[in-house]
């Protein structure tokens, strides 16, 4: 056990003394968790509409400002004599909204009349959305005219977890499982690649410590450093975002010491079969930004994922540390499928242990 704090104490003296490695563990962090959280929307709004009304009538008009009612949508000038869909082929407008000339009198009449909506697909979820948002505005706006049955049937819609509807309760906590993958993993993989670049491991082959005590006192501390991370980019988020505990924090504290620990046994993983240092932050910084963004559920639902790829989200630690984080900071609320996902993060480091461990004994010096 002496052993692997030396090994540990050593790491820490050589890790504040690296300016680089400081970087990556505090201001990167920063930089990540401001821009994450305070520029990544999935709530569209201000999104640029044209409308030509050829009626021009007092419902037409109520129609069209109902539409900019909901404060979605960007009013854009148009001219009648142009078609609308130019608006569309210029990038000017992402809506373009034809109300016929007969929609006053047929809607008095009760005759059928269609507005012509033209949607740019290019952002699909943005498209959707609008539409969504245009078909309900067209439904209040026959509603309120009475010309649409009504029964006794009524549904009152409340929001559970995040009744404020705050983007930054979704992303916040997910940029925390983002961050303590990626960093740590780095640091250490680049901790170890330098002994290998610096001839510095040569001694530790040729000595009595072992391979096991090596790994042990190495994850010991950058587990440390990563907690350290941990606390300063929570601390920020309770500061800037107003996040605070919903759940069980002793859940959290469990759940990121196992979290941290594998990271940290990934990037030591990847130093041990790395040849240097450009290597060991591609395969770490760019393997783990790339499954911690697309196969976590940080953005997207993960059963949006085609299979096979689906598959894949499975053994990523990230997925189910920003479930925890999730859980633990907005819902409050712990299922079994939190805890069951700690335990599949834990399976993952300990593989990575014996598999870097393996590796480390048959690069030993023999005695």
């Amino acid at each position: 056990m002496r052993r692997i704090w030396t090994q540990c104490y050593k790491e820490l003296v050589q890790f504040q003394r690296d300016r680089f490695s400081l970087a990556l563990i505090f201001l990167l962090p920063l930089m990540t968790l401001l821009i994450y959280g305070l520029a990544v929307r999935l709530q569209a709004k201000d999104i640029p509409l044209v409308v030509q009304d050829l009626d021009n009538s007092y419902l037409s008009r109520t129609y069209t400002a109902q539409l900019f009612a909901t404060n979605f949508f960007q009013p854009i000038s148009w001219s009648s004599s142009k078609p609308v869909s130019d608006a569309l082929e210029l990038d000017m407008a992402r809506v373009a909204i034809v109300i016929p000339p007969d929609f006053s009198r047929n809607i008095k009449s009760l005759k059928p009349s269609t507005v012509q909506v033209l949607v740019d697909g290019t952002d699909v979820n943005n498209a959707r959305i609008v539409k969504s948002t245009i078909k309900a505005t067209t439904n209040f706006f026959l509603q309120s005219l009475g010309l649409q049955p009504t029964n006794n049937l009524t549904t009152e819609v409340v929001i559970w977890f995040n009744p404020g509807q705050k983007e930054s309760l979704f992303f916040v906590p997910g940029v925390y499982g983002f961050v303590l993958w990626v960093y740590p993993s780095v640091v250490a993989a680049i901790s170890i690649v330098q002994e290998k670049e610096l001839g510095t491991i040569i001694p530790i082959y040729a000595s009595s410590l072992s391979a096991t005590e090596f790994l042990l006192g190495k994850t010991l501390a950058y587990l440390l450093v990563g907690l350290s991370e941990a606390l300063f980019i929570m601390i920020l988020g309770a500061l800037i975002f107003q996040l605070s505990f919903a759940g069980n924090p002793i859940f959290l504290l469990i759940g990121t010491i196992i979290f941290i620990s594998t990271s940290v046994l990934f990037g030591l993983f990847v130093g041990v079969y790395a040849k240097n240092q450009i290597a060991a932050i591609q395969n770490t910084g760019i393997t783990g930004f790339l499954a911690s963004l697309l196969l976590s559920g940080y953005i997207y639902p993960l059963k949006n994922v085609p299979f096979p790829l689906s598959l894949l989200s499975y053994i990523v630690p990230t997925r189910y540390y920003i479930e925890l984080s999730r859980d633990v900071f907005v819902r409050g609320a712990r299922g079994a499928e939190v805890e069951f996902g700690l335990v599949i993060v834990a399976s993952i480091g300990f593989l990575l242990f014996k598999v870097s461990h393996q590796k480390l004994r048959r690069m030993q010096l023999p005695d």
